[in-house]
């Protein structure tokens, strides 16, 4: 029988996604061994620690520590080419391509009526604001090739100034349904290079 904190902590873990009930039961046996005891507490404090002091990058969402994070800060990015994409995980496997250096915008989801997620949950007023306020050329739509994500990409398209600002979206290299958290560098550089005005794509 498990102790009432041993279930908490299986119950905690399993809350995680793509955690099952086994696998959060191995993981919580695992952390309260007597040889990873001082694992587990050093997992607990930079948990804490990032609960306390990440938050979203006020001008990118991406988590930060800082105000604004180090890639919009960073005068090497070009300031002209913004690239929205729906997790923070699509910016970090975007950049070890390194074939873009533009900045980004985290949507942190996508559009998803059914689930409550509408234009204002996932922050797009605040990205179409920014639009108006700095001087982007292009917006690069890399928003995931799911029916969400091209809903998505489909909606700040048509709520922008297209005789101001190019609009873009990944398309070759990308397979439909796919996530770009999955994909390979070489695929998702690819699919960079081959970015197409958004209007091509539908035709």
């Amino acid at each position: 029988m498990l102790s009432p904190l041993t279930k908490r902590l299986i119950d905690a873990l399993q809350s995680l996604p793509g955690i099952g009930p086994k696998t959060a039961q191995r993981l919580a046996f695992q952390l309260l061994a007597a040889n990873s005891r001082e694992k587990g507490l050093a997992l607990a404090e930079s948990l804490q620690q990032a609960m306390q002091h990440v938050h979203a990058c006020q001008r990118c969402r991406l988590y930060t520590e800082e105000t604004v994070c180090a890639l919009c800060r960073n005068p090497q990015r070009d300031q002209a080419l913004l690239c929205v994409v729906e997790n923070p995980a699509d910016v970090l496997v975007i950049e070890q391509t390194a074939s873009y250096r533009g900045l980004y915008y985290v949507l942190q989801g996508h559009l998803s009526p059914l689930d409550g997620l509408g234009p204002q949950e996932i922050g797009i007023p605040p990205l179409l604001a920014r639009l108006q306020q700095e001087s982007i050329s292009e917006l690069i739509l890399a928003t995931n090739p799911t029916m969400e994500g091209k809903a998505t990409a489909h909606y700040i398209a048509s709520h922008i100034d297209s005789a101001r600002i190019t609009c873009t979206r990944i398309a070759h290299g990308v397979p439909f349904g796919g996530e770009l958290e999955y994909l390979d560098g070489h695929t998702l550089s690819h699919a960079f290079r081959s970015r197409k005005l958004l209007d091509e794509i539908e035709r």
